[in-house]
This record gives structure tokens, C-alpha cells and sequence, in this order.
């Protein structure tokens, strides 16, 4: 990281930095974290009880924290809920997967 990088990061914050990243790129973002979600339910839907779930549910956590993350950036309510909601679903799918908590 250059000097003047580092000095924003020291002025504003990582925070601020990140979500000043994400307001710039959010329509990228929320298309990534679309067509991420598109795909891990696409493979789920091809390959059926063979998909790789531990895989599924990990991708899926990640786009949507990527999609809750510029839906609270929006202050869009409803996508936020849904979004969060998401996590919590991927992070049980996860453990389920792992066989960590029961069926």
C-alpha cells in the first residue's frame, strides 16, 4: 500500500474505506453476488444429491454478505433482511454439511 493509501486508511478509517469501495462498485458487486447465487443453486439443481453442499453453502454465505453489505450501504430494508437471513442459513447449511449439528 503506498503512502497516501495508507495515510486514508489512518484518516478514514478501513471501514469507511471499504464502504466507500463498495458505494463505488456496487452495481458490479450486486451483479457478482447475483450470478454467484444463480450458480450455486444451478449446481444444486443439475447435480442433486452429488452436488458438493459444503461448497454450495460456503459460496452462497459469501455472495450474501457481498449482497447484505450493499443492501445496508442502500439502507434497503427488505434486501437487507433477506440477505442477513441468508448468512444465517449458509453458516447451518455450512455445519450441516460438516456434519457438526444434526439433521
Amino acid at each position: 500500500m503506498s503512502g497516501a493509501a495508507a495515510a486514508g486508511v489512518d484518516r478514514l478509517g478501513l471501514r469507511a474505506v471499504v464502504n466507500g469501495f463498495i458505494l463505488d462498485h456496487i452495481r458490479v458487486i450486486e451483479m457478482v453476488g447475483v450470478l454467484m447465487r444463480i450458480f450455486s443453486f444451478g449446481l444444486v439443481s443439475w447435480l442433486g444429491p452429488a452436488s458438493p453442499f459444503l461448497f454450495v453453502w460456503a459460496f452462497n454465505t459469501v455472495d450474501a454478505v457481498m449482497l447484505s453489505w450493499c443492501s445496508l450501504l442502500k439502507r434497503d430494508a427488505a434486501y437487507s433482511l433477506l440477505n442477513l437471513f441468508w448468512i444465517l442459513v449458509g453458516v447451518v447449511g455450512m455445519l450441516r454439511a460438516m456434519n457438526l449439528i444434526g439433521h
